[in-house]
């Protein structure tokens, strides 16, 4: 795709009243809109006060203006800022001001998606604008801002380094088929794939982790009634937000609630009782449960500390799906005058609290946090998308190809070439229109 070079224009601010509001344009040459909205040409990066003027020369608003002079600027191409007085009609004055000196309305992200056309960002960073301004955390904010600053493009970028080094030394046995490249060579080639595909894994690990951060882990809170899920939400959550009775079957709908832990969002869900009662609507809010479930990253299973997993809870863990990660939460512990604690069994592992004093809630925490791979503090993380993930994976399932065809150049050389694709894709190097516009269109208008 090549980069346009019309003129584009978008109101930058969110939508409703403020103190200031920013409408920009950007093109290949900007001087006969400047000529027909400002009272003068401003100098180049520096900020000046001035009338913006409609078409007779009269003043629509007046406020900053800020001229950026391509390629020195955010798309690579000449920018205007016009910063004004933050009311939506001013602004769509202006706006319209800049339709009528030949700007056409810029599509969501066209900005953004013009700074990496003109090279001034990689895809990845270009994402990672996106990612910074829907930051719902400060942990996800700080690992989106160090990926638009380029570090997981240096990650990417030194792996893609070491394969084109390996792809230069297997094809020239290509070119040159007299020269067989020795045993020894083989050997070292084997050895370098190893540690490449060793280097990408750990990518993939951080990439993971990072995914969290951008949707939140979902964790669907299940058990009987009457086992105290509703009051482990309100514990965790700070606040009454569920209804709490003595009476089986209270909760009859999901209720879901984000909560913030250690800079990670946690999705929660509080579904209704699991069991067979004869009430219509609480058999379709069982049926919603399950169906919830299976969207689920994490599933707490509430059980009576006293009374442990009973045949109805067994029949509960065998029925979640195996991609579910799972832990038994043995509430209660208030009644038993039991210590808190979490232990580590074959295939779940179990924390024992009081939803009603708060006792053992930290446990739940940290538990819920590692069984997701989640490291405090969130420093060795990439703010990976799924695409980036995919990538890295089939990077990961290319290089371990081209392991097992060390002795047959051309398919080894192939297998390369294939994992280089796949990482190309992340920073842009490798990638189709289609799914620029579909990265792109995803953005806010404005950016």
């Amino acid at each position: 795709m090549a980069p346009a070079s019309d003129s584009i224009a978008a109101i930058a601010t969110a939508p409703g009243k403020g103190g200031i509001g920013i409408v920009r344009i950007s093109g290949a040459d900007l001087r006969p809109i400047i000529s027909g909205i400002l009272e003068k040409l401003p100098a180049p990066r520096r900020a000046i006060r001035t009338k913006f003027l409609d078409s007779k020369g009269a003043p629509l608003d007046e406020g900053l203006a800020i001229y950026f002079v391509g390629p020195a600027s955010y798309t690579g191409q000449d920018t205007l800022e016009l910063h004004g007085h933050g009311g939506p009609v001013v602004l769509h004055m202006l706006l319209e001001r800049c339709m009528e000196l030949g700007a056409r309305p810029a599509q969501p992200g066209e900005f953004t998606q013009r700074a990496f056309l003109n090279d001034k960002l990689d895809l990845a960073q270009a994402e990672a604008v996106a990612d910074l301004i829907d930051a719902t955390t400060t942990v996800s904010a700080r690992c989106a801002m160090r990926s638009l600053s380029g570090e997981f493009s240096a990650v990417i970028e030194s792996l893609v380094k070491q394969l084109i080094e390996l792809r230069m030394l297997v094809e020239a046995s290509l070119d040159f088929p007299d020269e067989e490249i020795e045993q020894a060579d083989r050997s070292q080639i084997l050895v370098h794939l190893k540690k490449l595909n060793a280097e990408v894994g750990r990518a993939l690990e951080r990439g993971r982790r990072g995914s969290i951060l951008r949707g939140g882990l979902n964790v669907a809170i299940v058990g009987r009634p009457n086992v105290g899920k509703s009051s482990l939400l309100n514990a965790l959550a700070g606040e009454d937000l569920a209804i709490v009775t003595a009476i089986p079957g209270t909760t009859r709908d999901a209720i879901r609630q984000v909560i913030q832990m250690d800079g990670v969002p946690l999705n929660f869900i509080d579904t209704a009782g699991l069991r067979e009662t004869p009430d219509e609507v609480e058999v379709l809010g069982i049926s919603k449960t399950w169906e919830m479930i299976e969207r689920a990253d994490v599933a707490l299973l509430m059980v009576e500390a006293g009374k442990g997993v009973l045949p109805e809870d067994e029949v509960i863990l065998s029925r979640l799906p195996e991609r579910v990660m799972r832990i038994v939460v043995h509430n209660k512990l208030d009644l038993t005058k039991g210590t808190p604690s979490r232990k580590f069994e074959e295939e779940n592992q179990s924390v024992y609290l009081s939803a009603k004093t708060g006792q053992g809630l930290d446990l739940l925490r940290s538990a819920m946090l590692e069984i997701a791979g989640w490291l405090p503090g969130g420093e060795d993380v990439f703010m990976a998308r799924a695409r980036h993930l995919d990538a890295l994976i089939g990077a990961e399932r290319y290089l371990g190809r081209a392991t097992e065809e060390t002795l047959r150049s051309e398919l080894l050389a192939e297998e390369l070439r294939l994992a280089q694709n796949e990482l190309g894709s992340i920073t842009g190097d490798f990638v189709a229109d289609d799914l620029l516009g579909e990265i792109f269109s995803r953005f806010c208008i404005g950016k």
